[in-house]
């Protein structure tokens, strides 16, 4: 099956997005490996911090930096994206492992959104890039294993609802962090 031009772009650019995020953290955990006084780009203030992160187990769960993973994950979602606006029709096992490998990035995503939120206390402005780049990037590769001539009524629900399902989870994401983070959103007005 031949994905939209428009799932061709949010792969593209979604891939790229999280690629550069992941990259630049790599680059900052490096730079703070280096000088354990180096303050990252990303150290905005007590909440948006991602020296706060970078420095804790969970950002390394696997015994190197987490973005690693997201510099290898986003170069096969970029090379997926740049063959799918090429018009080169993947096969359905490509999806399939595109999907399954990014249903682990999102648990292992939302695994890090809690630690952030309840163990942390802190945020890193590029995990959540590659947060928000992750949830379509789920969404438009799952799409590609559904039939759409075949597809059940709940398959069909959807893929056609995907969007506004996508909406509504970002804004769960969103509303999480503003109730987590609310004593410190007020002392800003």
């Amino acid at each position: 099956m031949k994905p939209a031009r428009a799932a061709a772009w949010v792969l593209t650019v979604g891939g790229l997005l999280g690629l550069l995020a992941a990259l630049t953290l790599t680059i900052e955990r490096f730079k703070l490996l280096e000088d354990s006084s180096y303050v990252p780009s990303c150290s905005l203030n007590p909440v948006l911090s991602c020296g706060s992160v970078m420095t804790t187990d969970q950002a390394a769960l696997f015994g190197f930096p987490n973005p690693i993973l997201g510099i290898v994950a986003f170069t096969v979602v970029v090379t997926t994206g740049i063959l799918t606006l090429a018009k080169i029709e993947l096969p359905h096992w490509y999806w399939l492992g595109l999907s399954i490998g990014t249903l682990f990035g999102e648990v292992f995503i939302h695994w890090l959104i809690d630690q952030s939120l309840y163990e942390i206390g802190a945020l890193c402005p590029y995990c959540m890039v590659v947060w928000f780049v992750t949830m379509p990037i789920f969404v438009v590769s799952l799409s590609q294993l559904v039939d759409r001539e075949h597809a059940g009524t709940a398959a069909r629900f959807l893929l056609e609802w995907r969007w506004t399902i996508l909406a509504l989870w970002y804004a769960v994401v969103i509303a999480l962090i503003g109730i987590r983070f609310s004593d410190y959103w007020s002392t800003l007005i």
